[in-house]
């Protein structure tokens, strides 16, 4: 009775915590500052702040020990396994966007996947064809006419923008692994997804550090454009001058 209700509580406090990221995300107009493509920096270049500090000392340490340790058929097999957890949310999106076809792929990855791949261990559906999407409810949010709203930066789940924000929070609440039960199971997955997701950027690390004058708008920069991309499904329109 007390490890249900002590259950009880974490998934209503996480449930609250991600309603109310969202709705700080929505109210952040009021907030607004003079630059239209970062109407939110002076908030954001502090929250990018206390990620580097987070980063340096936690979470790029223990990336690197990953990557180093693990062989390379575990990092596959665990990348593959939580890349198969996401596929059905992954056809949700795509039929909400109108993209039946491509619904239909995610859920043949899902069920190939789950079984001759071995609960997700082996990427069989990309062997046979079946491409590999990227869709959640941010884009489909963009799809149906949602605005962006301002750029903004939070600590350990990093850039996003207002409506994007509120799609991870949808995202989050459908995620199959924060619906495991088992708490010490579900916080194992959670942490081994984390470490696997930042252990794949660190050779992109090496890039920003030499390439950027000011790392901070050089990662919105590119998260911006790679959002676009991600929506149109890298064919976007052009940009008026």
């Amino acid at each position: 009775m007390t490890k249900s209700l002590g259950l009880s509580g974490m998934q209503k406090g996480r449930r609250w915590a991600l309603a109310g990221l969202a709705a700080v995300a929505f109210a952040g107009n009021a907030l607004a500052e003079g630059n239209p493509k970062d109407p939110y920096e002076g908030f954001n270049r502090a929250m990018f702040s206390v990620n580097e500090v987070i980063d340096k000392y936690a979470a790029k340490p223990v990336a690197q020990v990953y990557d180093n340790v693990a062989p390379l058929p575990v990092k596959a097999g665990v990348g593959n396994f939580f890349g198969n957890v996401g596929d059905l949310w992954i056809g949700v999106n795509s039929a909400l966007q109108g993209k039946l076809g491509d619904a239909g792929v995610d859920v043949g990855r899902l069920l190939i996947n789950s079984t001759v791949g071995i609960f997700g261990l082996f990427d069989v559906a990309s062997e046979l064809g079946l491409e590999k999407h990227d869709e959640d409810f941010g884009q489909t949010l963009a799809v149906w006419g949602v605005g962006s709203g301002g750029y903004l930066f939070w600590p350990i789940i990093g850039p996003r923008n207002v409506r994007d924000t509120g799609g991870w929070a949808v995202d989050s609440f459908a995620d199959p692994v924060w619906q495991v039960t088992d708490v010490p199971v579900r916080n194992s997955l959670v942490g081994v997804r984390f470490v696997d997701i930042r252990a794949s950027l660190l050779p992109a690390d090496k890039v920003v550090e030499e390439g950027a004058l000011d790392k901070y708008a050089y990662i919105r920069d590119a998260y911006q454009q790679r959002r676009r991309n991600q929506i149109f499904d890298g064919r976007p329109p052009r940009l008026d001058d």
